[in-house]
């Protein structure tokens, strides 16, 4: 049985920041040019069909987010800190922000604001984190996940691949591919 989707996909770029995007951050993810290089691609492609996503630190960290920002202070500024901006290269423009302070950035209030789509591509960093989160939520929620592996980028080759394997495991809820792939699917 072949599953049609009767509406077009949405783009989801996750967390391409200044925090994951620049040098000297602590969380800087090696690949993030690369990365940007291809979720680029994918943002001309999808025009406002787009959600351009931020990771920020809560007001109060709660449970297993106490220890965590006890390990990364630095972190543990305002939404409205230069550290949570998007890069330069991912101006807002039509673009939907979806800012979490969770790892996953697909959950009801996503789904709401964008339509309740049935089919999202993924981009971004860091594939062993944020993406990875994102498409494991999303594909629970019955929407199909494309992961655009080379638009992506992980804290190291070896995350990188490792998350692609985990999510790989996940077909047909999730297909691992490529921007070329997705630009000709469009």
């Amino acid at each position: 049985m072949s599953l049609a989707f009767d509406t077009s996909p949405w783009l989801m770029v996750v967390d391409m920041q200044r925090v994951f995007g620049e040098p000297g951050s602590d969380w800087f993810t090696p690949g993030f040019a690369e990365a940007s290089a291809g979720s680029l691609r994918l943002r001309e492609a999808f025009g406002p069909r787009t959600a351009l996503t931020r990771f920020a630190a809560p007001e109060e960290p709660r449970g297993a987010w106490v220890p965590y920002y006890r390990d990364w202070p630095f972190a543990l500024v305002p939404e409205s800190d230069p550290l949570y901006e998007l890069m330069p290269e991912f101006p807002v423009q039509d673009a939907r922000v979806v800012t979490r302070t969770t790892f996953g950035k697909w959950d009801s209030g996503t789904a709401e604001e964008l339509g309740d789509p049935l089919d999202i591509v993924l981009c971004g960093v860091s594939t062993d984190c944020c993406v990875l989160s994102t498409a494991l939520a999303a594909a629970d929620a019955g929407v199909r996940v494309r992961v655009a592996a080379d638009a992506c980028a992980g804290l190291s080759e070896l995350d990188h691949q490792r998350a692609l394997d985990v999510m790989s495991l996940y077909a047909p809820l999730i297909e691992i591919t490529s921007v070329d792939e997705i630009l000709d699917s469009l």
